[in-house]
């Protein structure tokens, strides 16, 4: 590829798109089953941020396969290219100040070291905890439904794997808390992040 010639000396840097913020950029990605509660708390957890004249953005991984990743289907392999785009598309967010929501179920360790090696510094991880069950019992969207009549294939907890992180920087137990405890928990820790008390 010695044609691509990457711009950057050029453009505004990085700190001063911070300064204009008056934040840092970081991403903050959450993972867990469908119906776990990702979606739910970074959507509450943006609300009060936005609430407090913060630029934030949510990366969710169905509004994803809409658009960016609706070529894709849920192979392991195609999970990790999902994953692969959202953290290339995370990261260059964060570089431009924002603070970074994702919520992709992301079911395999590896998967989630691929989207920390490549946002690097920036990436917080939250596993948000709730068990098959429980998530069944929710079905918010109707899927596990739909898995047990074995209309969906490749369902995550199902007949598709999920591995639990042996220790992820933060853990939401929406089975123990609420989704607000949760978020503020997600919140109390950013904050942390964002004064420099913390960097996992």
């Amino acid at each position: 590829m010695t044609n691509i010639h990457p711009e950057t000396g050029r453009f505004l840097n990085r700190a001063a798109k911070e300064e204009l913020l008056g934040q840092k950029g970081v991403v903050l990605w959450l993972y867990g089953l469908s119906g776990s509660g990702k979606s739910t708390i970074a959507n509450q957890a943006e609300r009060a941020l936005h609430g407090e004249g913060r630029m934030t953005v949510i990366l969710d991984g169905d509004n994803l396969r809409t658009g960016l990743n609706s070529n894709l289907g849920f192979s392991d392999d195609d999970r990790t290219e999902n994953v692969r785009r959202v953290a290339e598309t995370a990261k260059l967010l964060a570089g431009q100040g924002m603070i970074v929501f994702v919520s992709v179920i992301t079911p395999l360790r590896r998967q989630r070291s691929l989207a920390g090696e490549i946002i690097g510094p920036d990436f917080h991880e939250a596993y948000v905890k709730a068990d098959f069950a429980t998530c069944a019992g929710r079905d918010p969207k109707g899927l596990y439904a739909k898995a047990k009549e074995g209309k969906i294939s490749q369902f995550t907890g199902q007949d598709s794997g999920f591995e639990e992180p042996g220790a992820a920087a933060l853990v939401l137990d929406t089975q123990a808390r609420s989704v607000a405890q949760c978020a503020a928990d997600l919140l109390g820790y950013w904050r942390s992040v964002a004064d420099g008390r913390r960097r996992d």
